[in-house]
């Protein structure tokens, strides 16, 4: 018998590249229907005000334009509704397609216009002529997310000291290198309605259409193409998909609308935004008693779909790896005059561990010892193991699976070299040199459930196809799900076609967010790969003229154990007359806890306020790595956002809530030149007892901690413990640190 190729632990290269690479995607711009009208939407210039008109004859009185709406077009539509977290009073601030009569943010769309190609529908829309008076801006807070267990008063009653500390965390985003866009279409002869250009969630996008629309679901049907880039903000259900689709069935013509990078920017949305007022009680050794927490989150001017999400999760996953006897903490949801937020990858995570890292930094200075050692005095121990904190978010009991942090923590300081490392920064110091090393830990989430289901079939060529309700945002869905596939079946992975975020093509999905399609559409895999390899051995075992237990599936063929003749997959579907196809679902009702540890070595140069990485090494346990390179892609690209974060990205306003960050030349990203080397360490020690393969999500730990290891770093730099309280550290704040202000 041929040995069996094992698939599942190796770094094949990915099935997606190739037509990416030939120039040969197809993105959400590269899709067009002969006919099309090209939608253009008119923003509000102002942050907070009164529309008292909307003039479009100007516009309409250009060749080629065919209509201009406004509110009153669309009232009959209602507001974009909730996917995740909701907590109450929340439902009154969803945002209306169209301003309904008061503008509440610059960038919010006022009107959109439907004209033959995009550069006529710009030109139209930059003669609509907007009557807006400017109202007062103001400040809604319309919920508070609540966590708690233990008894937080008797903490601080009984310690030894408290801790306190107020950190801010600036106001990002994913910025993804494709904008959003949509490509609507109304097939009347099947009376089927067509968005092309879906991304993240195409399944419960085309759900919330239908509804809106007042359609069935099955008369509507969302296509995904490639995603430049997904990171939270991308697939969301904006206005601008429902417009499309409205105007589709209203005009009976394909709708095409392509958001341009300055649309992005005030549009799109926004993440982060918080300030935590944070104390801890802590017993004379450093060891925490109990942590409370207020914070304050920005939501921008409206709730979009992500409701709660964001302040939900910083306030449930704020105790990290670290055993808190008592918890507390109040996370207000502030409505303000910016572009609406939501997720960003790490969301709620980034600005929590950046909250509760600065916090044991403070602890440790404050009881003065080594913030290493604080950590290591305060870790939840692998023999805890499921750890229940007491909490939960997005809709789970918060039980960290698995884990040995303290393994992982030693681990990482080794492959830093960190002894090592801190006594060279030590002797550059003492020469004048600006230079120091951080080290943050993290819990993060993944494998949000409830489902996912996939449909396998075995072509007549002998070509397997994988039917999946998840998406693609550029992750590698494609080659792990089918290296998953491959192992348990018996085929080559490269023989395995894995179509995802088409809505036709499967009932129902989940999506792509949370870090979750490894972990359930992997198992979903799985499972139907078993079912199907089954039946295919039975179905074959008549026709060699053996029983299914003496027959295995090699590279593609049914091989007996003994040796002798053998089929190939191919051969057994031409002659199956049902087909050879199986389906299965897998179902979880808690999540998947990976956890890692970050260390970085910085240098500023004193003259500039100008931060260089050094060196940065990241530990991450997932559990199981399905393929190792995939997942060092993920950490590598997760870390140029947490740099970002940490050092230069920042949504600026002005005191009239115009925004400042409007092009590259001011929302600033790092470079090649910015994002260091780095060294990832994979680890596989604590591998899930929640999935057959022990699989854990990989997408947002090279993101969740940067921005408290390189504030820890600076602080070490500067030898000024607690100096760094705000993020991004622009080098305007830097030096204003150095300068004593």
């Amino acid at each position: 018998m041929p040995e069996k190729q094992k698939f599942i632990g190796r770094s094949v290269p990915r099935l997606e590249d190739r037509p990416l690479l030939t120039g040969q995607g197809r993105f959400a711009a590269d899709v067009s229907f002969p006919g099309q009208w090209h939608m253009r939407v008119v923003r509000s210039p102002v942050a907070h005000g009164n529309i008292i008109s909307v003039d479009a004859a100007a516009a309409l009185a250009l060749p080629g334009v065919h209509a201009v709406w406004t509110y009153k077009d669309v009232a009959h539509i209602p507001r974009i509704g909730f996917r995740l977290t909701r907590i109450e009073g929340l439902t009154p601030y969803q945002q209306p397609v169209l301003a309904d009569g008061v503008v509440r943010y610059v960038g919010e769309p006022v009107a959109v216009v439907f004209a033959d190609d995009p550069y006529l529908a710009e030109d139209a829309a930059d003669l609509v002529a907007l009557d807006i008076a400017p109202l007062a801006l103001a400040v809604t807070e319309p919920g508070v997310v609540r966590k708690a267990y233990g008894d937080i008063e008797a903490a601080f009653r009984d310690a030894h000291a408290v801790v306190k500390v107020e950190l801010a965390v600036g106001r990002h985003s994913g910025v993804p290198m494709e904008t959003r866009g949509a490509v609507a279409r109304y097939d009347e002869a099947r009376d089927v309605l067509e968005m092309h250009g879906a991304a993240k969630v195409p399944h419960w996008n085309r759900d919330q259409i239908a509804k809106m629309l007042g359609r069935d679901i099955n008369s509507v049907q969302l296509y995904e193409g490639h995603v430049g880039g997904g990171f939270g903000i991308r697939g969301e259900l904006y206005p601008e998909d429902v417009l499309v689709c409205a105007a589709a069935l209203k005009f009976k013509r394909p709708i095409k609308w392509i958001e341009d990078r300055r649309e992005h920017l005030i549009s799109a949305n926004h993440s982060r935004d918080q300030v935590h007022r944070v104390r801890a009680a802590i017993d004379a050794q450093g060891r925490i008693l109990g942590i409370d927490d207020e914070f304050f989150h920005d939501n921008g001017a409206y709730m979009r779909t992500h409701a709660a999400t964001v302040p939900d999760l910083a306030a449930a996953m704020l105790p990290g790896p670290y055993r808190v006897p008592a918890y507390r903490a109040a996370g207000h949801i502030r409505l303000t005059h910016k572009t609406p937020a939501g997720t960003y990858r790490a969301p709620g995570r980034y600005e929590s561990t950046f909250v509760r890292e600065r916090l044991m930094d403070a602890i440790a200075a404050k009881v003065g010892i080594d913030t290493v050692e604080v950590r290591r005095r305060n870790l939840i121990g692998k023999s805890a193991m499921p750890y229940n904190l007491g909490l939960e978010t997005l809709g789970t009991h918060i039980v960290y699976d698995s884990g040995d942090y303290a393994l992982l923590l030693d681990k990482a300081l080794q492959a830093a070299g960190w002894h090592k490392l801190q006594a060279e920064l030590k002797m550059r110091r003492a020469k004048g040199e600006k230079v120091g090393g951080g080290v943050g830990m993290f819990v993060e989430k993944s494998g949000l459930g409830p489902f996912d289901t996939v449909r396998i079939d075995v072509k007549r060529d002998g070509r397997v196809e994988v039917v999946t309700g998840v998406a693609s945002i550029g992750q590698g869905v494609e080659t792990v799900i089918a290296q998953i596939c491959a192992d348990t079946l018996g085929v080559d992975y490269q023989d395995i076609n894995v179509v995802h975020g088409q809505t036709d093509r499967i009932a129902k999905g989940m999506g792509a967010f949370a870090s979750r399609v490894t972990v359930m559409c992997g198992e979903a895999t799985r499972l139907a790969a078993v079912k199907l390899r089954e039946k295919a051995l039975q179905a074959a075992a008549p026709l060699m003229q053996t029983n299914a237990g003496a027959l295995d599936i090699v590279g593609g063929e049914i091989v007996r154990s003994g040796g002798g003749p053998s089929m190939t997959l191919a051969a057994l579907a031409q002659q199956v007359s049902e087909g050879l196809s199986a389906e299965d679902t897998f179902e979880a009702a808690h999540m998947v806890y990976p956890y890692g540890v970050h260390v970085a070595a910085v240098k500023i140069d004193a003259e500039t306020g100008g931060v260089t990485i050094e060196r940065y090494v990241i530990a991450y346990d997932i559990g199981k790595a399905v393929n190792p390179k995939l997942v060092e892609g993920q950490i590598a690209g997760g870390l140029a956002q947490g740099i970002g974060g940490a050092l230069f990205e920042e949504f600026a306003y002005d005191e009239s809530g115009e925004p400042l960050s409007v092009t590259f030349a001011d929302y600033l990203m790092p470079t090649a030149r910015e994002v260091p080397d780095i060294s990832v360490l994979i680890s596989e020690d604590a591998p899930s007892p929640l999935n057959p393969l022990g699989l854990k999500g990989a997408g947002e730990g090279g993101a969740n901690p940067v921005g408290a290891v390189i504030a820890s770093a600076i602080d070490d730099a500067l030898q000024r413990p607690g100096a760094v309280t705000r993020l991004p550290v622009t080098p305007q704040r830097l030096k204003a640190l150095m300068a004593g202000r």
